[in-house]
């Protein structure tokens, strides 16, 4: 999906953020946005809102050296979901079906992302967990899932962020429960970008003990098919079922044609305007069908 005068509006401002954070010089400012407005602008058709927020990501570390800049993010917020695990996979065996549970408990730890926002709210994260039965997931939708599962030798799950890691991991361990046949390869970014959850974060969390988990190569906080290594590219071209979690792997994979589930909170203005749904609401929606529910053609 071609990043929109939105995304672009978005990028600009992430990037005069980011860039304040580290240098208060008005004039280096202003040398520096002049050169995100070029990648702006010199970007071709095909070029998503994720991967160019990484070129942006790449110019700071130049600038700055930054190395992984969300690193005790990250770590904060994997510690943070970690001590709400048990809890969690409790509120999930007890429930009528385990399985729609957990798939909406991994849909609200998509809250946590600092790609999409400046500010994650513990509070609000917090609220949003209370209320994860009203969460509401498509009947047919959820079905014609089931239906997928059921079917499947081969998962690619492809993960977004820390932190939300756990809420992916706990999802995990009840399709694995439900369906101990099923082979699960989940996908994680290659090298830190915002708080997105690399091979670190899947060791940290215990991810690589329940599941086969790949780097996908790049910095981008999404899944650009046509810049991932090889390895991840043959999980998914050889999935049954894709799960992707994330608004960044939707707008990077929106298209491909693929077996895909979407699962994702909108948490931003134009997010909310596609899917006509109030902000941090879910969607989980299959590539089959995502078009007849988009508001924004």
């Amino acid at each position: 999906m071609d990043a929109g005068l939105e995304c672009i509006y978005c990028i600009v401002r992430k990037a005069d953020s980011l860039f304040s954070k580290y240098e208060a010089d008005k004039d280096k400012k202003l040398k520096f946005m002049k050169e995100v407005f070029k990648v702006v602008s010199m970007s071709e058709k095909g070029d998503t809102s994720p991967y160019l927020n990484s070129k942006i990501i790449e110019m700071l570390n130049n600038e700055f050296n930054l190395g992984d800049t969300y690193y005790e993010v990250k770590k904060e917020y994997n510690a943070l979901a970690i001590s709400m695990e048990e809890e969690i996979l409790g509120f999930i065996y007890d429930s009528e079906d385990k399985l729609l549970t957990a798939l909406k408990y991994a849909m609200i730890g998509n809250f946590i992302d600092f790609g999409a926002m400046d500010k994650v709210d513990i509070d609000e994260l917090r609220k949003l967990i209370k209320d994860v039965p009203q969460q509401l997931i498509d009947a047919e939708e959820y079905e014609g899932f089931v239906e997928k599962l059921k079917n499947a030798g081969q998962i690619a799950y492809i993960i977004d962020n820390a932190g939300e890691i756990v809420f992916d991991k706990i999802f995990i361990k009840i399709i694995k429960g439900i369906y101990p046949n099923i082979i699960i390869n989940v996908i994680v970014r290659g090298d830190p970008v915002y708080n997105d959850a690399t091979i670190i974060d899947a060791k940290e969390v215990g991810l690589c003990n329940i599941a086969n988990v790949a780097e996908n190569g790049t910095a981008i906080p999404g899944t650009q098919l046509n810049k991932i290594n090889m390895k991840s590219k043959e999980i998914i071209d050889d999935a049954d079922l894709i799960i992707s979690k994330g608004q960044g792997n939707f707008e990077t994979l929106f298209g491909c044609g693929k077996n895909i589930y979407y699962i994702f909170l909108c948490k931003c203005d134009l997010f909310t305007k596609r899917f006509n749904i109030e902000k941090f609401k879910g969607v989980f929606v299959s590539e089959k069908n995502v078009k007849n529910i988009m508001y924004s053609k």
